[in-house]
């Protein structure tokens, strides 16, 4: 995500994000000195605990109380805070509570909080603190699915996963600080540290196996379907593919980052499943589901920018640019990247203009690196002082093209081959294209949310795809947000999810 418009600052190398092909990224991570962006076994074998860490009974425990306390504003801050919509919010307290209901300990009480943040993720906190970020719902089809990825957090707070985890960790630090303090080996310190993390890799996924395991039976003895734990895992890896080609948000803060969707982890969910019945047992609730999520937000927020479809729109900011035909954008946590043919990758971002710094100076100012200090020059685009660069790396050459805007500057940084005869063609197009917005426009940028639409007879997948809104890829994602498989039909009555303003 683009950072908020009152986070610009002067001295930060960014990240870039996994949608530019690798070696276009690394090229342009080379180029920059030091900038920093406007801008985060068996399952069965194992039962839950007996002692389980909730708010119910965190009291008995202050340093646990603590700990959920203290991470809660810190989880808040990265997922862009609390998201508020009432009935969106019943509509998650009551699976949370039919899932309580069924659980081994009714009384417990947790905490769940949507988060404002597109990413698709959930997760729990020691205390009974749970997770969803709106993204995950929006990609949901029903109930069941939300049920059963809550389910899965409940069953790391029931496992008291979080607490044996920061006792292996322990164990780990401890085993290296013996080897290579106590023993005075370092080799051995490397050694041991080499072998915990493996330990700890392979605890971590036995953690998730085994939540797996607690959140299906959990949501068959609530009444939902038990297979939408494999379902949703498939939805959830689809959707990853997608925007790793079609641009993505921070794909660290993902659900999949740390539960990773193996073949192996479906099968064994479909198997969880099948011991509690066969397909069609059990309940999706689906129509309260999509009354639920009907006018979601869905993706970027006004404070972090749109994209639609090859257009990057800042109404906070009031600037707006495009990217040539080809280029797919994404509006990740540091900068708006974009890739395109030929390993061309774009960059923007802005920063504070130093006070008395003119746009010739900034640019020499050491965070380009590689850049060849007779090319600078001063020009202005659409009315609005500029200058312009180029740099060198290796394999790759550069142009940059920086914007004054008030006190603020806007970066444009293009990554292509040496050999690449389309540097200045792209460089032109997407920088020509910057502009202010007018008031107007920028009071009519809004952001997309999901709309749940009734199919009515002489629809099409095509024609209910059309109006989709945010992207070029449009049947695809439809598909992709329905759940429809590939060759997949609706029919006049059903209900669908599609995006729009």
């Amino acid at each position: 995500m683009f950072l908020r418009a009152t986070r610009f600052s002067a001295a930060e190398k960014p990240s870039i994000s996994p949608v530019i092909k690798r070696t276009a990224a690394i090229a342009l991570v080379a180029l920059l000195s030091a900038c920093r962006s406007v801008d985060f076994s068996d399952p069965d074998i194992i039962g839950p605990s007996s002692n389980p860490v909730t708010v119910a009974n965190v009291s008995k425990n202050d340093k646990l109380a603590q700990l959920g306390a203290q991470q809660h504003p810190r989880i808040l801050a990265t997922y862009g805070g609390e998201y508020k919509d009432a009935k969106l919010e019943r509509m998650v307290a009551k699976i949370v509570g039919n899932l309580t209901t069924v659980s081994d300990n009714p009384d417990q009480t947790y905490r769940i909080t949507i988060l404002n943040s597109p990413n698709i993720n959930a997760f729990a906190l020691p205390g009974g603190y749970l997770y969803v970020t709106r993204g995950l719902l929006a990609l949901a089809n029903d109930s069941s699915e939300v049920a059963a990825v809550i389910a899965h957090e409940m069953g790391h707070v029931t496992a008291n996963h979080g607490i044996l985890r920061q006792a292996k960790e322990a164990e780990s630090i401890i085993a290296k600080r013996v080897a290579s303090e106590v023993l005075q080996d370092e080799a051995a310190g490397r050694e041991a540290a080499i072998r915990s993390k493996l330990r700890l890799a392979q605890f971590s996924r036995n953690q998730e196996l085994q939540a797996d395991a607690i959140g299906i039976k959990m949501i068959g003895a609530a009444g939902y379907d038990p297979f939408a734990s494999a379902r949703f895992l498939q939805s959830m890896e689809a959707y990853t593919g997608f925007r790793s080609v079609s641009g993505a948000t921070d794909a660290s803060l993902d659900f999949l980052a740390s539960h990773p969707a193996t073949p192996q982890r479906v099968d064994l969910a479909v198997g969880h499943a099948r011991r509690i019945g066969a397909p069609g047992v059990g309940t999706t609730d689906r129509p309260p589901f999509l009354n639920g999520i009907d006018g979601l937000l869905y993706g970027d927020t006004p404070q972090e920018g749109f994209v639609r479809e090859r257009t990057f729109i800042h109404p906070k900011l009031g600037v707006t640019f495009s990217v040539p035909q080809g280029f797919s954008i994404d509006n990740s946590a540091n900068a708006v990247m974009a890739s395109g043919p030929g390993e061309l990758a774009i960059r923007f971002d802005g920063a504070a203009l130093p006070q008395g710094s003119d746009l010739a100076s900034y640019l020499r100012s050491g965070w380009v690196t590689g850049l060849d200090d007779q090319s600078v020059q001063t020009t202005t685009i659409n009315g609005l002082p500029a200058a312009t660069a180029r740099a060198n790396a290796d394999k790759w050459q550069f142009e940059i093209v920086v914007i004054a805007s008030g006190q603020k500057v806007y970066r444009f940084l293009i990554a292509a081959p040496k050999n690449s005869n389309a540097l200045s063609a792209t460089t032109r197009s997407t920088t020509e294209s910057f502009r202010v917005l007018t008031p107007a426009e920028q009071a009519a940028a809004k952001p997309l949310r999901i709309r749940v639409i009734t199919v009515k007879a002489g629809d099409t997948l095509g024609s209910l795809a059309n109006r989709m809104q945010g992207t070029d890829r449009k049947l695809e994602l439809f598909r992709l947000l329905n759940a429809l498989p590939s060759g997949g039909t609706v029919s006049a009555g059903d209900r669908v999810k599609i995006i729009s303003e």
